[in-house]
């Protein structure tokens, strides 16, 4: 859990809190400076070093070495002569595909590759930059400060639709709906596997012991919380296949841990193990193949296709469908092409 900065106080000088974070129960013993690392998005490996070694890093309020090792519970935190930045998004004029727009309402399809709202080490170049610019004060949720216009969110390297509210109302009636499962919701996806038939995923989502930059699929309620995806085969293609899902819940990398959980990670999903060789033959042809869909599409194969819901002013059932993007269909395509041949 990450909670807000504030002061502390360290002799003559004011230190400021840029990052606090309580570390889960479920955490195993960890380095300190490997657990940053994951715990911190875009931070490089040396200046979590160079901020330990500063004593800029405290554990339990006292400065910690990079060998410690993190327990359960233990709170740490990242303290610096000169305050935080503010938590003013600042408007940047990023170009954005709106997919429709009402007095209540916008649909965003959003480009792989872009970051949802801004966090610590990464302010600049989201989305909510981009909505800010556009847009003039935009709702925000309680104690989602910093997200204005935000109900859901989906990954940086995920594609696809995502709505966004542009008044009180808006925001007030549609989180209500994405906390009841009452939005629809469907992505396409490319796994690894030749998947049999339809079928679902359940179970409680959590941060996995072994890698908490990850999550994992239990079956005890302690450790994570309930989660459901259905999928249906689309296409096969022997090694791989592309699949719908439709997402009862919307936890945190759903459908990635999930297809991971049965043995079928995304395409090209580093974080999951889906950017190496997981099926098919040894011969260095089908190696340069895959290699060369990977250079096609950077990223997992994912992409948030559709998006239903009741309107929140005129209570009509709205739904939306985007095209699959094109470094997807390439791949999809060489797929079809490669099995043929």
């Amino acid at each position: 859990m990450i909670e807000d900065a504030d002061v502390l106080e360290a002799g003559e000088q004011d230190l400021y809190e840029h990052l606090r974070i309580v570390v889960d129960k479920g955490q195993s013993l960890l380095r300190l400076d490997k657990f940053l690392m994951i715990r911190i998005e875009n931070a490089s490996r040396n200046r979590i070093q160079n901020s330990i070694e500063a004593g800029n890093v405290l554990v339990n309020d006292r400065p910690a070495k990079a060998s410690y090792k993190v327990k359960p519970f233990d709170i740490i935190s990242m303290v610096l002569p000169h305050p935080p930045r503010d938590t003013e998004v600042y408007p940047e004029d990023i170009p954005l595909d709106f997919v429709y727009e009402d007095n209540d309402v916008i649909l965003i399809n959003k480009s792989p590759g872009m970051v949802v709202h801004p966090g610590f080490n990464n302010y600049t170049g989201t989305l909510v930059n981009a909505l800010v610019y556009h847009f003039n004060q935009l709702p925000q949720l309680p104690g989602n400060e910093g997200r204005p216009g935000l109900v859901h969110r989906i990954d940086k390297d995920t594609s696809g639709l995502l709505l966004i509210s542009k008044n009180e109302r808006a925001i007030t009636h549609l989180a209500k709906q994405f906390f009841d499962h009452t939005i629809s919701r469907k992505y396409v996806a490319l796994v690894w596997g030749d998947i049999a038939e339809d079928g679902t995923v359940k179970g409680y989502i959590g941060r996995s012991a072994k890698d908490r930059k990850i999550m994992a699929v239990y079956d005890d309620s302690e450790k994570g919380k309930w989660s459901v995806t259905h999928y249906k085969v689309l296409e096969r293609f022997n090694y791989v296949t592309l699949i719908e899902c439709q997402l009862e819940t919307g936890r945190t990398h759903q459908i990635r841990a999930h297809m991971k959980h049965i043995g079928h990670p995304l395409f090209n999903d580093g974080t999951y193990g889906g950017n190496k060789i997981m099926k098919g033959t040894v011969f260095s042809k089908y190696k340069q193949f895959v290699e060369n869909c990977f250079e096609l599409l950077p990223r997992q194969a994912l992409h948030a296709k559709s998006l239903g819901f009741v309107h929140p002013v005129s209570r009509e059932s709205l739904f939306f469908d985007s095209e699959i993007p094109a470094d997807i269909s390439a791949v999809v395509e060489k797929w079809r092409n490669y099995i043929k041949d």
